[in-house]
This record gives structure tokens, sequence and C-alpha cells, in this order.
């Protein structure tokens, strides 16, 4: 978390819209940063409820956006 703040801070210094597009593309790697962990987790055999709560989410929210069908 204080990478973030201090990577924010810094980005006070430049144009706001680069700064935007900075946030968003850490925003993307993050997502596909926690897709893989959860595809790990499934692999692993770790149950939708374990990951859900791991992701501060409901059961049925992690499954909705990670689970395949």
């Amino acid at each position: 978390m204080n990478d973030t703040r201090t990577a924010l801070g810094a980005a006070e210094h430049e144009p706001p819209l680069h700064a935007i597009q900075e946030i968003a593309r850490r925003r993307k790697e993050l997502e596909r940063d926690e897709e893989i962990a959860v595809r790990r987790a499934r692999v692993a055999g770790y149950p939708w409820v374990a990951i859900a709560c791991a992701l501060g989410v409901s059961k049925q929210a992690a499954h909705k956006k990670y689970g395949r069908s």
C-alpha cells in the first residue's frame, strides 16, 4: 500500500491525464495478476468460498467473475 501512495504522490507532478493512464495500466495489471492467482488456487483445489474470502467478496461474486462454464 505504501508503494501505491508513493507512486500516486509522484503522479501529482505529472499531467493529470498521464496519471490517469498510469493508474489504469496498473489496474489492468493487477486484474491480470488476480485472475492468474484465482486460476492457480482453483487448480490447487481451493474451494470458491476460500478464494472469495481471500478476495473479500461473496462466493457468488468470485464464481461469477472467475468461474468458467
